[in-house]
């Protein structure tokens, strides 16, 4: 225990806490066991480790382990929070359960075993906690994280602070939140950047190999975290880089399934059950016309990249700009709301509001007449009636 606590205040040293992303302000952190469930590379480890440094020092209170460190390997995580609770622990911080085999298990233990613990765990974004063996999901709150949107980046990258809004508002006084936003900051200026470079909260560690960075973060999802947690085929890792590089250089991708096993040389049914885990994986974002009981045997209507900065690492010579835009509109949308596809418009979302997405000069001809239908239109600072602009969806979280 003493060698992972050395290795904790260690980490704990190097915590930057000028930026904490909105989410640290929504969770309960007094409930006695949360989850925080995420891609790799959104910020997980960060976001508790700052909230450990500002709320419990080097207190022996507290303390922040990672289950993927080899210490475990020889040691059972419930004696290790034995251990501790016995030694005055309170807050027990677990990060990456996903590579401890029998993590829900041993949570369950402990929430039952010891009533003064507070546990703190995060996992991969494909984590079950519903399903989990243990059945947690009666015991912890659990948290989805994804990465920076347009105004954390705004946040952290250029030291400005935007006000959060909500998509009623975007819709309903985009003028008066143009006025606000403009009054702080030039958003076109900064826009094109965060779709190339902004999502993930590691490019300021270091910019120059941002990019190979996040091949890796690509890499390890299909070579470790699906094989690992949904029994992916490692032989088909190269054929899945192939559609994910398929995906990120066309305009908007409507699969033709069938075709597209043929190209990559997987059957109908294994391909159709991939996509649904590289979305869960947040490596793809799938696109339906209902999403009520989606199952692993449904075919998306339209599928998009999880985020935009994908596409310069998966097709960086290759990158449709109209697939940009509404890849960074569903990936925004998604986090809160629901978002379908829609036969007049590119998305429904909440059922209710139509989207039609494109540059400065889209107009509302493709979606005249449809009720409550929106115009998002790259380019422009100010909109007018239903013509917003595309920055603004990122002001949602």
């Amino acid at each position: 225990m003493e060698s992972l606590r050395e290795r904790y205040l260690q980490r704990l040293s190097f915590v930057q806490t000028d930026f904490i992303r909105s989410l640290a302000s929504e969770i309960d952190w007094s409930s006695r066991l949360i989850g925080i469930k995420g891609a790799r590379g959104v910020g997980k480890t960060t976001l508790i480790l700052q909230y450990v440094k500002t709320h419990y020092g080097d207190s022996e209170e507290a303390l922040y382990v990672n289950l993927d460190n080899i210490w475990f390997s020889s040691h059972r995580l419930y004696d290790l929070a034995d251990q501790f609770v016995k030694r005055g622990g309170r807050h027990l911080f677990l990060d990456e359960v996903h590579k401890y085999p029998s993590w829900s298990q041993e949570i369950k233990n402990l929430y039952d075993d010891f009533p003064q613990l507070h546990i703190v765990f995060t996992g991969s974004s494909l984590l079950e906690i519903l399903n989990a063996r243990a059945d947690l999901s009666r015991r912890a709150i659990v948290y989805e994280m994804q990465g920076l949107s347009f105004r954390e980046y705004m946040g952290m990258y250029h030291k400005t602070e935007l006000e959060k809004v909500t998509l009623e508002a975007v819709l309903n006084d985009h003028t008066a939140i143009s006025r606000e936003v403009l009054a702080r900051t030039k958003p076109l200026k900064y826009f094109a950047d965060y779709l190339r470079n902004g999502y993930y909260p590691f490019y300021l560690e270091t910019p120059k190999q941002y990019y190979s960075r996040l091949e890796e973060v690509v890499n390890m999802i299909l070579e470790i975290e699906l094989p690992l947690l949904r029994r992916m085929d490692i032989a088909y890792v190269q054929k899945i880089k192939q559609l994910l590089q398929i995906v990120a250089s066309s305009a908007p991708f409507i699969p033709n399934v069938n075709k597209l096993s043929e190209r990559i040389g997987i059957s109908r049914q294994t391909l159709i059950a991939y996509l649904y885990y590289l979305a869960e994986a947040r490596l793809l974002s799938t696109i339906y016309k209902e999403n009520d009981g989606i199952s692993l045997l449904q075919k998306p209507d339209k599928i998009y990249l999880d985020n935009p900065n994908m596409a310069y690492v998966l097709a960086p010579d290759n990158t449709d700009m109209g697939n940009m835009r509404e890849t960074f509109v569903i990936n925004q949308l998604k986090y809160k709301h629901t978002v379908n596809y829609i036969d007049r418009g590119d998305v429904l979302v909440d059922r209710k509001y139509t989207l039609e997405i494109g540059g400065k000069r889209k107009t509302n001809q493709q979606i005249q007449g449809v009720e409550n239908s929106y115009v998002v239109a790259d380019d422009i600072e100010f909109g007018f009636g239903n013509k917003i602009p595309l920055w603004m969806l990122g002001l949602l979280y």
